[in-house]
């Protein structure tokens, strides 16, 4: 499994924190910033990391921000991408496996360092079930082929 986490200056600490944590577990991740608490724009590096997600050079992403809300919103606008607020076990794992999130947003004002180790965990663990979510996921592809447009 191919992993991309990023963050804004106020996800800085705790990315570094899942980055380790990933990594301990035996899993490769790839950072791509930032790389200090110096202040940068949230749509920058979730734009960057849901467009390598969107286009297939990774499976799954994690984006951190304060709230993890912009970073969804931002990396949502990219064509094929399902992207996650996770704030609690259960909608960690239902973002996979009911929606097949290939992005966990998280925010580190809301989320404490062992439950974001544990939101991880599951999200990573869990995989899309099919089922009755199947055809869900099928419309929502449905809407972002109607809606989609050249980026420039």
């Amino acid at each position: 499994m191919k992993i991309i986490i990023g963050s804004d200056h106020l996800g800085f600490e705790l990315k570094e924190i899942i980055k380790q944590h990933i990594q301990s577990k035996g899993l490769e991740v790839t950072d791509i910033g930032v790389y200090d608490k110096n202040p940068v724009d949230y749509p920058d590096i979730g734009l960057a990391l849901a467009e390598k997600v969107g286009r297939g050079d990774y499976n799954r992403g994690i984006l951190i921000c304060g709230t993890g809300i912009g970073m969804a919103i931002v990396a949502n606008k990219v064509p094929g991408v399902r992207a996650a607020v996770c704030h609690d076990v259960y909608s960690a794992e239902r973002a996979r496996k009911s929606n097949d999130a290939q992005i966990m947003t998280m925010g580190a004002l809301v989320v404490g360092t062992e439950l974001a180790k544990k939101l991880v965990d599951v999200w990573l663990e869990s995989e899309f079930q099919g089922g009755r979510s199947l055809p869900k996921v099928e419309k929502i592809n449905k809407i972002d082929v109607k809606y989609r447009c050249k980026v420039v």
